[in-house]
């Protein structure tokens, strides 16, 4: 029987195994209690083209709370900008086997709306 971590690993990985076979960059998100993070990773090799979070000191100044919605759609919307200014439009999205729910659907949505297409 796997335990709650294990079973979002398990998603996550057959999520990862998918976007390989595509050869497409992915639009990769990491979720803690109190911040969200965004990173637009090359098909090959792994590197990171642009990266957003909740951490970064022009959204601190904004936010009180890192660990919401409305964080995530300030990172969704950090990580479009920048990934379209380092030359990116397509992604693929890897969710890390979290639910489209709340803040990785908010932060999606706002990648979507600033202009990137999963």
């Amino acid at each position: 029987m796997l335990n709650k971590k294990e079973a979002r690993q398990r998603r996550a990985r057959k999520t990862r195994a998918r976007i390989a076979e595509k050869k497409t960059v992915r639009l990769a998100i990491h979720r803690t209690n109190l911040h969200i993070y965004a990173q637009v990773i090359s098909a090959c090799g792994g590197k990171v083209l642009a990266s957003a979070s909740s951490v970064e000191a022009e959204v601190r100044k904004d936010l009180a709370n890192g660990g919401n919605a409305a964080a995530a759609a300030v990172v969704g919307k950090r990580i479009a900008e920048k990934a379209k200014s380092a030359g990116i439009t397509q992604v693929a999205f890897d969710r890390s086997g979290n639910r489209y729910h709340g803040r990785v659907k908010a932060l999606a949505d706002a990648a979507r709306e600033h202009g990137l297409q999963f």
